[in-house]
């Protein structure tokens, strides 16, 4: 049976008995008659049978590794001593495995804590057992809370990074970069505390109320996209065309142009000097900056007022998008999965936290795959 020791998970295979999984109410059933213990071990075979995306996971992530980088900002100096007194905490790797959890289906704090306490497969990829407890909502926040006031998830996105250059998943075919609107709940502001907010500045109404200022997301924007409205935040990511795995991320308000983060984003990791990009990130300014570092620029040329694109440029352009549209693919495969791009959070220090995850998860998702497609 797995055990937590010293603040430590015991290693321990995957596939759990029926009696370390099932809860009260299983139990309650299985007293009626209608589950029974075999029943269960049935059920989670049928799950590794039909191919549980989890315990793919499970196996080709390096949870230790993440370790020290997360237990260095989660745990009080008399945890790090290995106190005896007080409650012991829950193992750091177990509550980021619960974190990875909620951003591969982009739960809330109360629905984590419930699938987990309701799923077989959450339980067995959390390897929890029924004498372990399970962490509730509040810890889950608390737990985040630490991750994204320390900037630690940006560290453990590079973590994975690095493993995944060393099972042989380089960074090839040059850099796509792009930008994707992230929304959030929108604040039903007045134009006057709008335009405070813009400033920098809290409006003198929300001074008065802090629970109503608690609420308030000062740092998100609104901003405008084929003539729709949106009010959020923005995932400016650099994924290689080879692999298509993001190789790195900015997270801005919404109102920032998609063009501005483009330094930041742009490594020589990538084998190929090539940058993608469509028509918003070129400038002059930009094309003397990509020449100045090295790359070499295929972003897409636009036209302007009585200066169409000749035959040469459109076909040109053609063959860049072949390439810049895999990265369509990334924000496509985040929209699509269960529960979509949205955070509930507020601020932008908690919204970098959730969106670096929801691009963590987006990468183990994708080494799923890039692993299925090399053994088929």
């Amino acid at each position: 049976m797995a055990k937590i020791t010293n603040g430590r998970l015991e290693k321990w295979p995957l596939r759990l008995s029926c009696a370390s999984l099932i809860g009260d109410g299983m139990i309650r059933e299985a007293q009626m008659g209608q589950l029974g213990f075999f029943d269960a071990e049935k059920r989670l075979a049928a799950l590794s049978a039909k191919g549980d995306p989890l315990e793919a996971i499970d196996r080709l992530v390096p949870w230790e590794r993440f370790r020290s980088d997360i237990e260095a900002v989660v745990l009080t100096p008399d945890e790090v001593k290995k106190s005896s007194a007080g409650r012991k905490p829950v193992d750091a790797i177990v509550m980021f495995r619960m974190l990875v959890l909620q951003a591969l289906h982009n739960l809330s704090d109360e629905q984590a804590e419930y699938q987990v306490r309701d799923r077989f497969s959450f339980t067995r990829f959390l390897r929890l057992g029924i004498e372990d407890s399970i962490p509730d909502a509040t810890t889950l926040w608390l737990f985040r809370e630490k991750l994204a006031k320390a900037g630690v998830v940006e560290k453990l996105f590079e973590r994975f990074d690095q493993h995944l250059a060393a099972q042989g998943y380089m960074a090839r075919g040059g850099q796509m970069v792009d930008a994707t609107i992230v929304p959030v709940p929108k604040q039903r502001n007045g134009r006057d505390e709008n335009e405070t907010v813009k400033t920098g500045q809290t409006p003198a109404d929300w001074e008065k109320k802090p629970a109503k200022l608690r609420q308030k997301d000062r740092d998100a924007r609104w901003t405008k996209k084929h003539g729709k409205s949106f009010f959020g935040y923005k995932n400016h990511v650099n994924a290689d065309a080879k692999h298509k795995l993001i190789r790195r991320y900015e997270v801005t308000d919404a109102a920032v142009h998609d063009s501005q983060p483009l330094d930041a984003l742009l490594t020589k990791g990538n084998t190929s000097t090539d940058v993608f990009a469509d028509s918003a990130y070129r400038s002059a300014e930009i094309e003397a900056k990509l020449k100045a570092r090295g790359f070499n620029s295929r972003i897409h040329r636009r036209a302007s007022r009585n200066h169409p694109l000749s035959n040469a440029q459109t076909r040109a352009n053609r063959a860049k998008s072949r390439i810049r549209a895999r990265i369509e693919h990334v924000f496509g495969a985040q929209e699509s999965s269960v529960g979509g791009r949205i955070v509930r959070t507020i601020g932008i220090v908690r919204a970098r936290a959730k969106i670096g995850l929801q691009n963590l998860a987006y990468n183990i998702r994708r080494l799923v795959t890039l692993d299925r497609m090399a053994a088929a």
